[in-house]
């Protein structure tokens, strides 16, 4: 008896009569929210995980079907006449507990089956009972750590979990586990379309993927995604502490180290990072120069033994190259480090800016004067900048194509605005 019938409340009936009748090859539920996420995002709910985990298999019935369930309803019915109709209003939820107790006692060991021989009579525990001890002791019940196993009446024995959260080696359980305050894991199913959410953020796994289990290992600073031991993906972590906290209530883990493997002097890494207005980032203390063309830009940064390669996150474009001024025992305590990918590469496209021709037809492109003649004076043209050639669009369709004599980089791409006209004061 609860006030609420909430998912936790459910998943604590379940794992009461996992503990006290043994472990079930199926169950079978409407399609109530505490029991699936069938009509929701496709994602699992509690009572799903603790199926899965107990090879469970779990049945749904047909919306607007309950004649599937039928045996439970009629069971409902049978409860409101026999016993609430007539009782007076309960005192607390343990009176109403105590009354629905001794109803049920009656119900399965004294009352007969009423559409059987009256000369013969059949409760419902001359038919059924509970799993043998020793059958269950095969495959122990597995629980999150968030719920406890109910005591079995019978026999009185605890749950396998130790009091300060430790697995017990003896049945494997880890009911009762708290959480240490790192790194947590957890398992998600992806679902039909592919596209998991974790606290309010998405992880495209793909439809191909559909019905795969993933393993979520999760801190402040990185989320590892692993399919079947495999790691399938890396991203950076949006959890905060608090989020930690939440999947932990709702079944997390706590992880073991870091699957990443250790980083070696010499061995190149890579972090995430927006660059600042100034075109400057923070990496161990210092600030280095990025470029004023990426200020408010988030960018990765592969970090080398001499080298900061600079590159978008999405294409793996080389963007700049820096000297490193870091030592190795800086760059192993950098926040969200991480064994580097594939070196980024340069893009062999033009980059494209735009510049507004001077009163005299003049425009200036990396450090370079380009005079395209007075007829062009305040025209805003484009400019595809290569490594050797400059090819600008004029508005009249012709496209003029001048050698490029400077080595310096584009800093801005968008033509800077006309100085206004300082007013003559007589």
């Amino acid at each position: 008896m609860v006030e609420r019938a909430t998912g936790r409340a459910v998943c604590l009936a379940l794992a009461g009569a996992l503990a006290r009748y043994g472990v079930p090859e199926e169950i079978l539920t409407d399609n109530g929210k505490q029991f699936t996420d069938r009509f929701g995002q496709r994602g699992e709910v509690l009572f799903d995980k603790i199926c899965r985990h107990n090879a469970i298999t779990h049945r749904l019935t047909q919306p607007a079907s309950p004649t599937t369930t039928g045996k439970i309803e009629r069971f409902h019915l049978t409860l409101r006449r026999e016993l609430l109709d007539d009782h007076e209003p309960f005192e607390s939820l343990a009176a109403a507990q105590a009354a629905v107790d001794g109803f049920v006692a009656e119900y399965n060991a004294d009352r007969p089956h009423q559409a059987l021989d009256p000369l013969l009579p059949v409760s419902p525990a001359d038919r059924f009972s509970p799993i043998p001890t020793s059958a269950r002791d095969v495959l122990p019940v597995w629980l999150p750590p968030t719920l406890a196993a109910a005591p079995t009446p019978a026999s009185g024995r605890e749950t396998s979990a130790d009091d300060d959260g430790t697995v017990d080696p003896d049945t494997g359980s880890t009911a009762g586990a708290l959480w240490a305050g790192g790194p947590v894991e957890f398992d998600k199913i992806v679902p039909p379309s592919g596209n998991m959410q974790i606290a309010h953020r998405q992880f495209w796994l793909g439809p191909v993927r559909s019905g795969q289990v993933v393993r979520f290992w999760a801190d402040c600073d990185l989320i590892h995604l692993f399919i079947g031991g495999a790691r399938v993906k890396t991203v950076r972590s949006h959890l905060s502490v608090t989020d930690l906290a939440r999947l932990v209530a709702d079944g997390a883990i706590n992880a073991g180290p870091s699957p990443l493997p250790p980083i070696e002097p010499g061995d190149a890494v890579e972090v995430e990072r927006v660059v600042s207005k100034h075109g400057t980032v923070v990496l161990g203390g210092q600030v280095l120069v990025a470029a004023d063309i990426l200020g408010g830009r988030r960018v990765g940064i592969r970090i080398e033994a001499d080298t900061l390669m600079f590159y978008d996150l999405d294409t793996r474009e080389l963007l700049r190259v820096r000297p490193n001024p870091l030592s190795h025992d800086k760059i192993i305590r950098l926040r969200g480090n991480r064994p580097a990918g594939p070196p980024p590469r340069p893009s062999t496209e033009p980059i494209r800016v735009q510049r507004r021709a001077s009163s005299t037809g003049v425009i200036m492109v990396c450090g370079q004067k380009v005079a395209l003649g007075r007829t062009h004076q305040h025209q805003t043209v484009t400019i595809h900048v290569s490594d050797t050639t400059l090819a600008i669009e004029l508005d009249d369709g012709e496209t003029r194509v001048v050698r490029r004599t400077t080595t310096l980089a584009v800093r801005n791409i968008k033509a800077g605005r006309p100085r206004p006209a300082t007013p003559q004061v007589l």
